[in-house]
């Protein structure tokens, strides 16, 4: 049963993965690079942390085609509804990391406006 439950997580993962052929971003490597701001953009307050400006300011250096933008937007999308963001410091994560980030951190966005 354990093997079966791996290889369906496998599947997911390469289908997540492949979902967007055209997309040179892939939805691990957004994950990736907002991962430091999850604890900040549920309970956090402030300024936030370096390590997740760092993450932030490299996803957004990564998303420079329409393709990149609406598969990173996507995947926070989906990965967003996992967690409850608090919604101020996710509109304000752009500007307090001094950055432009052309994607919504909301499980609410709407990715079919991107472009």
């Amino acid at each position: 049963m354990k093997s079966l439950s791996i290889a369906f997580f496998v599947l997911v993962l390469l289908v997540l993965v492949t979902s967007n052929s055209e997309a040179a971003i892939s939805c691990t490597d957004v994950i990736k690079d907002l991962k430091p701001c999850v604890s900040y953009l549920v309970s956090g307050s402030g300024q936030p942390p370096s390590e997740c400006c760092t993450g932030a300011k490299s996803l957004a250096s990564s998303v420079s085609t329409s393709e990149d933008k609406t598969a990173a937007c996507n995947c926070i999308k989906s990965t967003a509804k996992s967690f409850k963001i608090n919604s101020q410091l996710a509109q304000s994560l752009p500007g307090n990391c001094g950055i432009n980030l052309p994607i919504s951190i909301s499980p609410d966005a709407d990715c079919s406006k991107i472009g």
